[in-house]
């Protein structure tokens, strides 16, 4: 466990137990979260490289334009 880490869980063991409690559900599910998002995008890479390659050849191919966004 890091340094940093340590003094955050030493400061929250301060805390009331109720929000001891809140502040490790949270921070649980920040955590699952985040697997959950790695998860995604690994599993989307492919997806994610065969949707840049079609853009790109769009591109290629002159059916792409400027965005200007003060037209939007």
């Amino acid at each position: 466990m890091t340094k940093l880490l340590e003094k955050a869980f030493h400061e929250a063991s301060k805390l009331p137990e109720h929000e001891q409690d809140a502040l490790a559900k949270w921070l649980l599910e920040e955590l699952a979260a985040e697997r959950r998002w790695e998860t995604v995008f690994t599993d989307s890479a492919e997806v994610l490289a065969g949707l840049a390659d079609e853009a790109l050849a769009e591109h290629k191919a002159g059916q792409t334009h400027v965005l200007d966004p003060d037209a939007l």
